[in-house]
């Protein structure tokens, strides 16, 4: 007989987390996916191995991270997620839990992710806030920013905005919307696309800002296209500004 597939939305704050992903040579760290499967393998007597959407970094947090595991187990999902949520730490939270097809898959089945990145904005108070913010020291021109990011639109070789190293599989991106607005005390980016290489939210992030203060020009943004060298792109973005705000399929 074949395996039930449940599927998870999960929302968490990665603050005291190394990410998603368990990672073989450091088994021991703290990561998400190692807490999910401590309590699915305790819960249904089996090895659970959890799949995530996408592998979110050290510090980084998430909205609308999905998920799927196989399992034999007779337990509703309504039990599951009930299960889950009395025995997760209190900063991982299962929004919902449903029963899927055999095939689907979490990752390679992903049509489209947001990601949106906050930055605060100086001289504001962000006291309940402040862990979840990149306090960037300059005041931001955001209408230079709309105009860079009108140039990352499209499909294009996003290599020299990631972290990524000599590799043979494709990294040409395709991004559907950059949306920065001002709210309230800070300033929100939200990137939608098919998918995104390693650090490229937060390379593209530190980038726009660098263009919004005034360091770089808009149309440095090609340069870096041309060049795919990520010396040529702005500063990494620190972690804790990093939401995954939703996955599509």
């Amino acid at each position: 007989m074949m395996k039930r597939n449940i599927r998870l939305k999960i929302e968490y704050d990665g603050t005291r987390y190394q990410g998603w992903q368990k990672l073989g040579k450091n088994a021991n760290a703290s990561t998400i996916q190692g807490k999910l499967e401590s309590v699915l393998s305790k819960m249904t007597g089996e090895s659970i191995h959890v799949i995530g959407s996408g592998r979110t970094d050290a510090g980084v947090h998430a909205c609308g991270q999905i998920a799927n595991f196989h399992t034999d187990c007779s337990f509703s999902c309504r039990e599951i997620k009930e299960y889950l949520t009395k025995y997760l730490p209190s900063d991982i939270g299962i929004v919902t839990a449903d029963e899927v097809s055999e095939r689907f898959h979490s990752r390679l089945n992903a049509k489209q992710k947001t990601y949106q990145y906050r930055i605060a904005i100086p001289g504001t108070v962000n006291v309940f806030e402040r862990k979840y913010l990149w306090k960037y020291p300059e005041t931001l021109n955001i209408e230079k920013m709309n105009k860079a990011a009108a140039f990352c639109l499209g499909t294009h070789d996003f290599l020299g905005f990631s972290s990524v190293k000599k590799t043979k599989k494709s990294t040409v991106r395709t991004i559907y919307s950059i949306v920065i607005e001002e709210e309230h005390s800070e300033i929100r980016l939200s990137f939608t696309g098919d998918g995104f290489l390693h650090n490229m939210v937060r390379i593209l992030t530190g980038t726009l800002a660098e263009i919004g203060a005034g360091t770089r020009d808009p149309e440095s943004i090609f340069h870096v296209f041309q060049s795919k060298d990520r010396k040529d792109a702005g500063i990494t973005a620190p972690p804790q500004g990093l939401f995954l705000m939703n996955v599509e399929y």
